[in-house]
Order: structure tokens, then sequence, then C-alpha cells
């Protein structure tokens, strides 16, 4: 638990903070690598982050299956000591999801999170129905998902902020374009932690009253995501945009690439090696490693990099 201060208002809020939407090691063949996840965890680790956000779509959790979801948990909850861990646990089968979340509690995770089922047209009710389970399942605080980009489908204001209300539901990480429901969301839920997920405009979101974020490019420019942060805190403003802009110019990149296919190619860059994605994601340029080398060689990026 973290208290947030912002421009004199101070306020305590569970998990809060900023927190890399870790990605995933694998081998040359496609599979789960823990000697890989580990050389990625120990660099992101030096960042002074928050914490690891464990199992989203930035680590490929929709191309893995729950066993991979489950050696990962492990591998990273013996690499990451004195942060928060907050696992992704969404799945398409509440079954898994909650399996998954009983194996985070286990190893000593902080936190849960799920996407919402996704993979049916599913009503409000079978969406309210889905985390009323999933947060009953363990005793460790849940950070629901607003993603309409994956999901297909933004949930009602009404809906979050029920399922906000229930009784293991901490927060939401809200990664959506829609920043008066952003807004309305502060005011509704006072209480509740919210996570703002678009790296490229997080002082957007961390000006309308997010608690933080948690974000694909964290992985790589943690540092500069703390010191965003910071700025955006102690109300410099000007900071905070410069510190924004780097980060806007460094997503707008990866469009080329895509993002996971580029992020992977800025570590080998910098001589990690985090394997391919898993297909059928795959680099969207030709010349996507020559890309991403270079621009990890421009000094607005590498005086950023751990």
């Amino acid at each position: 638990m973290l208290t947030k201060q912002i421009w004199g208002t101070t306020m305590t809020r569970k998990l809060a903070g900023m927190h890399a939407a870790l990605m995933t090691g694998l081998s040359d063949d496609g599979a789960f690598s823990p000697d890989r996840q580990r050389a990625l965890d120990e660099y992101v680790l030096r960042q002074g982050l928050t914490g690891l956000y464990v199992g989203g779509s930035s680590g490929e959790s929709g191309l893995l299956d729950t066993e991979e979801l489950l050696a990962q948990q492990e591998v990273v909850a013996q690499d990451a000591k004195g942060v928060t861990l907050i696992a992704h646990v969404g799945a398409p089968s509440l079954r898994d999801s909650i399996r998954l979340a009983k194996n985070a509690s286990k190893l000593g995770y902080h936190g849960l999170s799920a996407l919402p089922p996704h993979s049916y047209p599913f009503s409000d009710a079978e969406i309210l129905g889905y985390y009323r389970d999933l947060q009953a399942a363990t005793d460790l605080p849940l950070i629901v998902y607003e993603v309409p980009v994956r999901t297909g489908r933004p949930i009602a204001l009404e809906i979050l902020t029920e399922i906000l209300a229930l009784p293991n539901v901490a927060g939401l990480k809200f990664t959506s374009n829609d920043m008066f429901k952003l807004s309305m969301l502060r005011r509704a839920c006072p209480d509740s932690t919210l996570f703002f997920g678009f790296d490229e405009i997080y002082l957007s979101g961390a000006v309308l009253g997010a608690d933080g974020g948690i974000g694909t490019t964290y992985n790589l420019l943690g540092k500069l995501y703390v010191a965003l942060d910071q700025a955006i805190r102690i109300g410099n403003m000007a900071e905070a945009q410069r510190l924004q802009d780097i980060s806007a110019r460094f997503v707008e990149a990866l469009l080329g690439t895509g993002v996971l296919p580029g992020m992977k190619a800025a570590f080998r860059a910098i001589g990690i090696n985090p394997g391919p994605t898993r297909a059928p994601m795959v680099m969207r340029a030709a010349d996507g490693e020559a890309r991403m080398a270079a621009l990890m060689a421009c000094p607005e990026f590498a005086e950023w990099l751990a």
C-alpha cells in the first residue's frame, strides 16, 4: 500500500504505484524459457518501479497455456523480492482463472487482476458474476480491467462501479481513451485504486486521478515512468510534459514494428534476448531489428536504460 501525494492531497490506496506489465521470455522455438524470463526480471527490477504485473497481455498471456502461466508466476516470485507483485489471472475459463489466482496466492503475490471474460459476447450480468466468483476465490485484492481494444466492448460505468463495490475488489486498470469515464470513476469510487494503462498518455490519466500506471514500455524504460510520475505528483508539469513526449515518441516507433516484437528487438539491442514473440505474432517491419537498435542508441532513450 502506497501513500500518494498530488498537489497537496494525500491518499492511501492498495497496490498504487508504477508497475511494469511484465513481458515473457521465450526460447527460440517459442516455449516458455525460465532462463530468459529471469534475465528480463533482473533488468526490470533494477529500475525502481513499485512492482510487476505478471501474466498480462504484455506477457503474451493470450498465447500461453495455463501451465506456462503457472510456471511464470513461480519464476517471477522467486526473482522479485521487495516489490509488489500483481498476477493477471484473466482466462477464457473462470476455472482456469481461479486456478491461477490460487497459485499466485500460494506464491505470495500481493494482488490479482483479470480481464473480463471475452471469448463470447457475455452479458453484463455474466461479467459481474465472473468477478464476483473470482474475488471470492482468494483473500488477495483484485484489480479489474477495462480494455475495450482487447475485449471488443467497454463495460458500462454503472457495472464497473458495481464490480468495484465487491468486497475483495481493490481497483481498476483503465486502458481506454474515454477520459471522461475515468474522471467519473474517480468521483464515483474515491477509495478504489485506479491504474492507467496507456503509456504514451499516462500524464493525462494521472492528472485525472489515476494512482499509478501499468505498462508495456515500463519493462525497458521504467526509470522514465518513475520520474514522470514523480514530476506529476509534485506538480512539475513542464518536466512531466517533457518526459511524456519521450514516452510518446518511443511508443510511436513501436507502432511500426508491432509493440511486443519491437520491445523484444529493443531488448536484444541492449544485450538481453527475451526470445521471439509467440506465433502468430511477428515483427511487422522487415528492418524492425535495425530500427529498434538505432532507436536504443539515441541519447534521449539511452539515458533512461537501467
